[in-house]
């Protein structure tokens, strides 16, 4: 059985230090993830150092990037300059940091926007479509795309049905759009805005953001053990290739 300094190792050796099963291992070669392995006289798969920490950076960037992403990093490495490989972590870092920052004002905004007073206002305070997507930054389709899944129902003003958003309704867009930008889905957000309109479900909110940060924790900390068997990488196909790599 081979070991992280024995050059030689079988593809059950690689599955049980990677974490993965058998097959995987193969699907991995297969999709250019692992370099191609030598073969025995018999046919039998020969890994080595480089096999197993490819496979390795796969299984944790998987987890920071998904499958696809991880897949598309991996044979990077293998195929083109380090640069390119970089770009594509820096990349993920950056989607990470636009998602810690949404929901940074997601949490604010829900403490805030929840919290206002809406008793006192005036009817002409309200807004059709075109005013309160341009007031939220968001396309006029979202809006009525809400509308259809019941999450910010308008009033319609006759003749024509023409959707009118009083300043309440306003606020519970405002809470929906911060709340998708953080990564709520529309099925959650159902359930939790007639809570959110009485006042009695804020802690919902919180426990989904809170949740929604552990995700992003998560998702860090496997690209930092991801950076790590990159690193790896490149030093098991150095010690391999020689210095000319």
């Amino acid at each position: 059985m081979g070991t992280l300094k024995s050059p030689v190792m079988r593809t059950v050796d690689v599955a049980r230090r990677a974490g993965c099963s058998v097959q995987q291992v193969r699907n991995l070669e297969r999709d250019g993830v692992l370099p191609p392995a030598t073969r025995t006289t018999a046919g039998y798969r020969i890994y080595e150092e480089v096999h197993l920490h490819s496979a390795l950076a796969y299984r944790a960037l998987a987890v920071g990037t998904g499958p696809v992403e991880a897949k598309r990093i991996v044979r990077a490495l293998h195929r083109c300059p380090i640069s390119e490989v970089l770009a594509l972590l820096d990349a993920a870092h950056a989607r990470l940091d636009r998602e810690r920052a949404q929901l940074r004002l997601a949490r604010e905004a829900a403490e805030a926007i929840s919290a206002e007073p809406v008793e006192d206002v005036r009817p002409s305070d309200s807004m059709n479509v075109s005013e309160l997507a341009a007031a939220l930054g968001v396309r006029p389709s979202a809006l009525r795309h809400w509308d259809a899944e019941g999450l910010v129902v308008p009033d319609r003003v006759p003749p024509r049905g023409t959707r009118r958003y009083s300043p309440a309704q306003a606020r519970d867009a405002r809470i929906v759009h911060q709340l998708r930008s953080a990564g709520y889905r529309i099925g959650p957000l159902r359930n939790l805005m007639p809570g959110l309109r009485r006042g009695d479900r804020s802690q919902d909110v919180r426990a989904g953001l809170a949740a929604r940060d552990a995700s992003i924790t998560l998702r860090s900390r496997a690209l930092l053990d991801a950076a790590a068997a990159l690193g790896a990488v490149l030093g098991a196909a150095h010690r391999t290739s020689g210095p000319g790599l």
